[in-house]
């Protein structure tokens, strides 16, 4: 399988994981606001501080994007681009976004693919401090009860990265909120997870229910970056350095009670190339992380 050498030593937990509490909902983003500020208030009312979102369809307007590149310093293993700044409204095709926070305020992280304004097709990781929802649109997300996407630097990557921790607080503040009504209670059990560099996306998936006895779960969200990739159907992109998001997946047990996953994703790699399919299992090793939540489907 395909490795990337990262600048620091690999950390020897390769998943970094919080058991939590969550709920799914859906609810509209509102027009005229920051993306980052329409979706705070969806989850807020909810009497959550974070979780994931995915988005079927939008507009947004502002919209500021940068896509996958190379490092030119070495510092890191692959790098961003420069901004690029599309005029005219924007329109998402579907995307995926981990909300949480960083330097100790708000912040997302989220990855999609979109037609501009002239017809152009895009992709890449949208910047949250200038982009702004165009028109209401509906997005399904995953609020988190007891855990938290937290941005730390992560000395294997030489990066800020997001990573689930355990946050008492945000459970004491949503049973606050609950019983005063003012939110919805948590129905299911979930696990929040960052895949760390050079492990099979579906294979880490599928280790980490054999180990924790999850028979079925549901993925939501699901933003990160694989080594180029490899499709179910045959088809391979080369350029390894890419920002993924994934459009829906599952995990379920095959007669033998082994755990499978199904992992249906979309990215942009650094060369402009976009592409959608399901990912063949044990040849996708992840790049820089892979963010998202694990509802445990079989029981609560």
């Amino acid at each position: 399988m395909r490795q990337i050498l990262q600048p620091g030593r690999p950390a020897p937990e390769r998943i970094q994981w919080a058991e939590a509490r969550g709920h799914a909902f859906s609810f509209m983003l509102q027009a005229g606001l920051p993306l980052l500020e329409a979706a705070c208030r969806g989850f807020a009312a909810e009497g959550f501080a974070g979780g994931t979102l995915n988005i079927r369809a939008g507009a947004l307007g502002p919209f500021a994007y940068v896509m996958p590149a190379l490092s030119k310093t070495g510092e890191n293993a692959a790098f961003y681009s420069d901004t690029f700044r599309p005029a005219g409204i924007t329109r998402l095709r579907m995307g995926a976004m981990t909300l949480g926070r960083r330097d100790g305020a708000p912040f997302f992280h989220c990855h999609g693919l979109w037609t501009e304004a002239d017809g152009r097709a895009g992709g890449g990781h949208i910047v949250p401090e200038e982009t702004v929802v165009a028109e209401p649109f509906e997005v399904d997300a995953f609020g988190l009860d007891g855990a938290l996407f937290t941005a730390e630097p992560d000395p294997e990557t030489n990066f800020k990265l997001f990573g689930p921790i355990p946050s008492a607080a945000a459970a004491a503040k949503t049973a606050a909120r609950t019983n005063a009504k003012t939110t919805s209670t948590t129905t299911s059990r979930a696990y929040a997870l960052r895949l760390r560099p050079n492990q099979d996306f579906a294979g880490a998936l599928e280790a980490f229910c054999r180990e924790h006895g999850i028979i079925s779960a549901k993925l939501h969200g699901g933003v990160g970056s694989i080594i180029g990739a490899r499709f179910a159907d045959g088809r391979t992109v080369e350029p390894f350095a890419t920002e993924m998001a994934v459009r829906s997946g599952m995990i379920a047990s095959d007669a033998s009670g082994t755990p499978k996953a199904t992992l249906d994703v979309a990215l942009v790699d650094y060369l402009g190339g976009l592409t959608m399919g399901r990912l063949a299992r044990g040849d996708n090793p992840v790049l820089m992380t892979m963010e998202l939540v694990l509802e445990v489907l079989d029981g609560t």
